[in-house]
């Protein structure tokens, strides 16, 4: 039996809310599965997603074949990174804490990267919220002089004409 890490997807219409799982190829993409590793919600930035790592570990020793967009999840989360360190303990490069420290290193710099990563995108989202509102604002102080001016137009108008009638 071929087993793969791959989505199974939840939500509703358009809005998507996927499940990872480990599941038997023959199994329906919303079907069957063995084990739910976490998830992962694509609308959010960035893509928040929720896994366990050592299980995720545990399956890709055992062979796991990862879908694509899982490989890039899983990548993402420093899972890969992780085999790919426990695989240099196994062969003798290096011990198990060693790799744990590197392991730690990169996942210090990455969580650093996703938090700039997202602050960035509510700046920019914040920053165009403003652009838009100053936008409406000076359409809006437009439409008000305009007003205005029609308002004091009129005014003359009335005003001459009452003159002309005290006149005659």
């Amino acid at each position: 039996m071929s087993v793969k890490i791959r989505l199974q997807r939840h939500g509703s219409k358009k809005r998507p809310f996927y499940f990872i799982v480990v599941a038997s190829t023959t199994a329906p993409r919303d079907g069957k599965f063995i084990e739910k590793l976490g998830t992962y919600n694509p609308l959010t930035v960035p893509a928040t997603v929720r896994i366990s790592r050592e299980r995720s570990l545990h399956w890709l020793e055992k062979g796991a074949q990862p879908t694509n967009t899982c490989r890039r999840i899983l990548s993402f989360k420093g899972v890969l990174f992780l085999k790919h360190l426990m695989r240099g303990v196994s062969l003798g490069l290096f011990d198990e804490q060693t790799a744990m420290e590197k392991f730690e290193k990169w996942n210090g710099e990455h969580e650093v990267l996703v938090a700039s990563r997202e602050e960035s995108h509510r700046k920019h989202k914040s920053d165009k919220r403003h652009e838009t509102m100053k936008e409406s604002v000076r359409k809006i102080e437009e439409k008000n002089i305009a007003r205005q001016q029609v308002e004091e137009a009129q005014a003359e108008v009335d005003a001459e004409g009452t003159e002309s009638a005290a006149t005659e």
